[in-house]
């Protein structure tokens, strides 16, 4: 039985997840396995290496998006999931914005970005 929970995310963008969580100080891997439950591992397509025997690991959907795949319970022994997740969130917003800002030439625009 797998302790493995699939989320469903609306990231989309590999190359600002990617690096969004070395923002954030996470060894990334490609096309790594994910650590879970009792040496359990499953495939991904980006792992973000967590201190601890287990990570957090996104696969590529048929739409683009990506499904954030972990043994929660696991992450959770050493990490505070909730916040970890809400912060690669963030971090990804933010960096999806203001990529999305100099894609669009609107680097002299007066843009505020406020993170709560």
């Amino acid at each position: 039985m797998s302790h493995f929970s699939t989320l469903r995310t609306k990231i989309a963008d590999a190359v600002i997840l990617k690096s969004s969580l070395r923002d954030l100080g996470l060894t990334v891997q490609f096309d790594a396995d994910v650590r879970g439950y009792n040496g359990q591992r499953l495939r991904a397509d980006i792992v973000a290496v967590l201190d601890g025997d287990y990570d957090l690991g996104w696969s590529r959907n048929s739409d683009g998006t990506f499904d954030l795949i972990a043994d929660l319970w696991g992450v959770a022994k050493k990490h505070n999931q909730t916040e970890l997740i809400n912060s690669i969130n963030q971090k990804y917003a933010v960096n999806k914005t203001l990529a999305d800002v100099k894609q669009h030439n609107l680097q002299g625009a007066n843009v505020k970005l406020v993170v709560q």
